[in-house]
């Protein structure tokens, strides 16, 4: 299968309708053309090749996109009798997202694509790689994304009703203290992982500071071979 025929399968596979999937599988097309072009002097991910982004980068990000819609109706869901049941979508930016240590823009930018009502926030520390940050939310045409130059710890407390990393760092105590502070009371923080039973290990360490989280298995489309999680903390 090609590599557009990849995109167009993987996206349905995701639960995407078929009226989305040709706006957003256009603008993912984009920006992995921008990363095959910068990825070489930004060193931005670990390949260049474009099947292995769409599969191995951009589903990954998208995967858990149900997970955080539902906790995001949860934070947001109007109080009785003002609530109107036939229409429960979010407001525009009523959801600040924190996307830490972002990188090459993995998993904010995918999910700020599929969520173009909530506000994305990209946290990185290297000036060349917020350039290409500045530089995709441009051509993008993201208006709700901003790129943040910043060391996760410079950050204000609770700056944001979901902060979600992937290839950040491991869990440790100073990176649990630090990913939740950011968070909203009542939000949520959601990492982005590979082996469960590693995942246990990572959490034991932890344990003081994060008691309660669920692990949730993450289908990625084109990528069964390797087991990938989501870890779920709610604040």
């Amino acid at each position: 299968m090609s590599a557009d025929g990849i995109l167009q399968r993987g996206l349905l596979l995701l639960g995407f309708d078929d009226a989305t999937i040709p706006s957003l599988s256009q603008k993912i097309d984009a920006y992995v053309k921008e990363l095959q072009l910068f990825n070489g002097a930004y060193n931005l991910v670990n390949t260049s090749d474009r099947t292995e982004l769409i599969v191995r980068h951009v589903f990954d990000s998208i995967a858990p996109w149900q997970i955080i819609e539902s906790q995001a109706d949860v934070m947001r869901l109007p109080t009785a009798p003002q609530r109107d049941v036939k229409n429960m979508h979010l407001q525009q930016n009523s959801i600040s997202v924190g996307d830490i240590g972002s990188g090459g823009g993995f998993p904010g930018i995918p999910l700020a694509l599929v969520f173009p009502q909530f506000a994305f926030t990209l946290v990185e520390r290297m000036d060349k790689r917020c350039a290409f940050l500045e530089n995709c939310v441009a051509l993008l045409g993201l208006k709700n994304v901003r790129v943040l130059k910043s060391e996760a710890e410079q950050i204000a407390p609770e700056s944001f009703d979901i902060a979600v990393f992937r290839a950040f760092r491991p869990f440790d105590e100073h990176i649990a203290q630090t990913l939740l502070a950011l968070t909203k009371r009542n939000g949520m923080l959601g990492a982005y992982k590979a082996k469960r039973k590693n995942i246990e290990e990572e959490m034991r360490s932890v344990k003081n500071y994060i008691g309660n989280y669920e692990i949730v298995a993450l289908h990625v489309p084109f990528m069964e071979e390797a087991e990938r999680n989501f870890v779920l903390v709610k604040k």
